[in-house]
């Protein structure tokens, strides 16, 4: 029974069909199919990121006819097939159907064909090797991608342990499509495969992993996906750091259900170590921002508790930033107990109600009182602050309390 896509803005969408037009002008109709995430994320009923489109013509054709048709075309990686179109502002990737001539775990030499089939057995997922027509007509060549996203299952395309050997990334790609899409216990001969090469992923280069393990935990629930690699032996591979797992798959739990983020989520599997996380950083080659939250949660996290009192929480606002405070409470909300919802959600509504004031002297209110420029200025100066952020931030007596400081014995 042939499947075919209904009610999706973007294959209806002139942009599309100017790209989709481009093609066949050049190559005849059925020349280029839409492939892989548009294709499986319309038949499941989620939302469409890309547009991907694979083609039997070869690069050169394929940029030809993009431009000949006026529409701008970006070489972004020739040798491997691909030109992206962008059409009314929107790229389009459009890749030469593929054969696999020889790979090494991380790269593969590719023989451009003009086979679907064999581009669909080089394909990871068997969801993700399916193709549509213009129309919108489903063309399956593995005959079970359609079934596999109506029914969620994530199984490789072939022989598990030969995709996986083609490229160790597709161990991590596996349990994030189990994150995003799969339903129900994971394929078996996909975990058995998973299990058996782990160690293979150690020839990745630390982006890419980091890049995959972000996606998937930015699931709406990777729950099930990370106590599956913990299963495996992957969750080792690629987060020794995680050693108490699963004892602190609580913590984990509860976090998916606080926060959406995969930054906060990665913080709740690793133990709040400043020296830990930072060697996560630097080893996953995470970015800057992602790091400097990471490290920034942890070190609040050493000085917030769910009960301290406001005054208290203004201190720490204060002192370790707002954003880096909300971290923490949000991670020692999702290691505590039930019942710790009333103070984490205090402090959340203090941090965001709270304006953080400015010291309100300096080195001009220093030359009023007639203190020189010196180290004696510095020292003053750290007093009042940390005067003034016990006392809770007052707005008036400065003058005072800096005249007391600069004539206090020594």
């Amino acid at each position: 029974m042939s499947v075919r896509l209904t009610g999706q803005d973007w294959l209806s969408d002139p942009a599309t069909r100017a790209v989709i037009a481009a093609l066949e002008a050049a190559g005849g109709p059925g020349c280029a199919r839409f492939v892989g995430g548009c294709v499986r994320n319309a038949l499941m009923g989620q939302g469409i990121d890309d547009v991907d489109i694979a083609t039997t013509l070869k690069p050169e054709e394929t940029k030809a006819a993009i431009e000949t048709a006026g529409l701008k075309a970006v070489p972004t990686g020739m040798a491997h097939g691909t030109v992206t179109a962008v059409s009314a502002r929107k790229p389009y990737e459009i890749t030469t159907l593929r054969q696999d001539v020889s790979t090494d775990g991380r790269n593969a030499t590719v023989a451009f064909t003009d086979d679907w089939a064999e581009d669909a057995a080089r394909r990871d997922f068997r969801l993700n090797a399916l193709y549509a027509d213009a129309s919108g007509e489903v063309f399956d060549p593995t005959g079970h991608g359609v079934s596999d996203a109506a029914e969620g299952r994530i199984v490789f395309v072939g022989e598990p342990e030969t995709r996986i050997r083609e490229d160790y990334l597709r161990i991590l790609r596996f349990f994030r499509f189990y994150a995003w899409y799969g339903r129900g216990e994971p394929d078996a001969e996909a975990m058995a495969a998973c299990a058996a090469l782990a160690e293979g992923m150690k020839r990745l280069s630390a982006e890419r992993v980091s890049k995959e393990m972000l996606k998937l935990l930015a699931a709406p629930d990777p729950r099930g996906a990370v106590v599956a690699m913990r299963e495996a032996g992957v969750l080792a591979q690629v987060l020794p750091e995680a050693t108490d797992f699963p004892e602190s798959g609580a913590t984990f739990e509860a976090m998916v259900e606080r926060s959406p983020e995969a930054g906060m989520r990665l913080m709740a599997l690793l133990p709040p170590d400043q020296d830990v996380v930072k060697a996560v950083a630097v080893r996953l080659r995470l970015s800057n921002a992602v790091r400097d939250r990471l490290t920034a949660a942890v070190r609040a996290w050493a000085v917030v508790d769910l009960e301290m009192t406001d005054q208290a929480a203004r201190a720490a606002i204060y002192r370790q930033g707002r954003p880096g405070f909300k971290d923490a409470v949000v991670r020692r909300w999702a290691e505590a107990a039930d019942g710790a919802d009333a103070g984490a959600r205090r402090l959340l509504a203090l941090a965001d109600g709270w304006t953080v004031p400015r010291l309100p002297v300096g080195g001009r209110e220093l030359a009023q009182q007639g203190l020189e420029p010196g180290p004696e200025t510095g020292r003053v100066l750290k007093a009042f602050e940390d005067g003034w952020i016990a006392d809770d931030f007052p707005t008036e007596g400065h003058e005072a309390r800096l005249k007391a400081l600069i004539t206090a014995p020594k």
